[in-house]
């Protein structure tokens, strides 16, 4: 079976087209807008980096030292104060976190089954997705929690490695020594969360949304049916995907611009940039379509997905 990585470059740009424009509907721009939005929740931003124009004149007080030196004599005499704020802050950013990441997790179905159905619709697969959504956040979560655990034990060998140059405040052949073992180690570690990332966006959910599965069940799918003999092909998939993205990344660049920065709005950006987004998402489904008639994504008949709960 002959695997292309170009024929679904041009199948994604007919979906584009059939979804968004024949005929163009604006009620489904903002409402198939906001499904990709969702799936993109927390993904991403805009940064402005603002520089000081001012130099303070050498030898004499910043007023940014005496600032931080006022600011951490009151924390150290406020000990007790800061350390709670800064344990409820701690608390408040990781309960957004997960919000955004169960929203996201629901969020990818509802826009990915709207590419495939050609359709914008909320509240009905909001509801329909719901089981696949929260199996697809607890698997991030699960694997985020052992990421982080690894790079913490990773950081902590390191740490231990060290100490003797620490205790003796010099840098040393043990600091040398923990440095390397921490990029030796902490490498393989980020490049398997990357693979992981990848894999879960490009096949992981599109398996769990053709074949009903929990997210732990579609790897194994994955592995068997579409990785298992087509690693080759996969692999330039990424590689194609690495040049698509310099091509979308500029093209949002310039929508952002000529848009006066709109498209860099929450919400109003995804429904901007909707014709990337479907694109990106559909080329990823027209890659799987090739692998046989099981993966055939793009059907007439609805619903693709059985009415039943999840195996």
């Amino acid at each position: 079976m002959a695997i292309s990585i170009i024929d679904p470059i041009g199948s994604a740009f007919k979906r584009v087209g059939l979804v968004l424009f024949k005929p163009f509907d604006l009620r489904k721009w903002f409402v198939l807008g906001f499904c990709a939005w969702l799936a993109h929740l927390g993904e991403g931003g805009v940064n402005f980096n603002v520089g000081s124009k001012y130099r303070w004149e050498e030898g004499g007080p910043s007023p940014i030292g005496e600032a931080f030196a006022e600011a951490a004599e009151w924390a150290e005499e406020h000990l007790t104060l800061v350390i709670s704020v800064g344990v409820a802050v701690l608390l408040l950013l990781v309960a957004i976190g997960l919000v955004l990441s169960w929203l996201q997790s629901r969020g990818k179905f509802m826009f990915l089954d709207g590419v495939v159905r050609n359709r914008g619709a909320v509240v009905e697969p909001w509801r329909r997705f719901r089981a696949l959504g929260n199996s697809l956040f607890w698997f991030r979560l699960v694997f985020g929690l052992i990421s982080f655990g690894v790079f913490v034990l990773v950081a902590l060998l390191g740490l231990a490695i060290a100490w003797a140059d620490i205790q003796a405040e010099e840098f040393g052949g043990t600091a040398i020594a923990a440095i390397l073992t921490f990029v030796m180690l902490w490498l393989p570690c980020v490049l398997t969360a990357v693979v992981v990332s990848l894999f879960l966006e490009d096949f992981i959910i599109p398996v769990m949304y053709l074949q009903n599965l929990r997210a732990v069940p579609a790897w194994g799918v994955f592995y068997r049916e579409l990785l298992r003999g087509h690693v080759g092909p996969i692999v330039l998939f990424y590689l194609m995907k690495i040049v698509l993205a310099l091509g979308i990344g500029i093209a949002t660049c310039l929508a952002t611009c000529f848009t006066c920065c709109l498209a860099a709005l929450p919400y109003l950006g995804a429904v901007i940039l909707l014709p990337l987004l479907v694109f990106r998402r559909s080329y990823s489904l027209h890659f799987i379509q090739q692998f046989g008639d099981a993966w055939a994504v793009f059907r007439d008949e609805a619903p693709l997905i059985p009415e039943q709960a999840p195996e």
